[in-house]
């Protein structure tokens, strides 16, 4: 009897506490591996199809760096990976942008996040973007333009643009992160499988 009062007491102190790390603990980022197919070949899963593509290799590419991979570049006149990735992460918002069919206001308003913020914010980017075109209806596509305002000015290119401009662009920096931390010496988890969309041991 005393034993079965001593637990209780002590599992009634750690409940708080496990709750406590429960809520602490932050949800886990997209992309960790690439979502289910979708069901059907249409336009907006194709395109949504290409960003899990690249949400999946920016989140591998991306993992893991530390300050002194942020900082490398290749040459005086190249950019850093830092500096790639904040490029990256307003190519996510153009992407989004596309999706929600909002505009890019220009100049785009800096933001200072940290490291973490803004792969976190990159990741949820593409992740949206990518719900917003499976989930629309095929005469939908046409509607996803790439609109660009500064002040009264205001311009607008068509869904083609989205897939050869800030997607492919985005795909293409990716691969520069990737080269720059293995220059770097923090080369990507070899287990990484963009063809499966798997990461072996993960």
């Amino acid at each position: 009897m005393k034993y079965f009062f001593s637990t209780l007491v002590l599992l009634l102190f750690m409940t708080p506490f496990l709750d406590a790390q429960e809520e602490a603990a932050p949800p886990p980022l997209p992309y960790h591996e690439i979502p289910e197919a979708p069901e059907a070949y249409t336009g907006g899963a194709v395109a949504a199809r290409m960003i899990d593509g690249l949400g999946y290799r920016y989140y591998w590419g991306t993992e893991g760096l530390r300050p002194e991979d942020l900082a490398y570049k290749p040459s005086d006149d190249s950019r850093t990976s830092g500096e790639t990735l904040e490029h990256l992460f307003n190519l996510s918002r153009t992407i989004l942008n596309a999706a929600q069919k909002a505009p890019n206001i220009r100049p785009v308003e800096k933001e200072e996040l940290s490291f973490a913020e803004q792969r976190k914010r990159t990741l949820e980017n593409l992740y949206a973007a990518s719900q917003l075109l499976r989930a629309s209806q095929p005469e939908e596509v046409k509607d996803f333009e790439i609109i660009f305002q500064r002040g009264e000015r205001r311009s607008s290119f068509p869904f083609w643009n989205v897939l050869n401009g800030p997607i492919t662009d985005a795909i293409y920096h990716v691969g520069q992160i990737v080269s720059y931390r293995r220059a770097s010496g923090n080369p990507l988890n070899p287990m990484v499988n963009v063809f499966i969309g798997k990461t072996k041991g993960q």
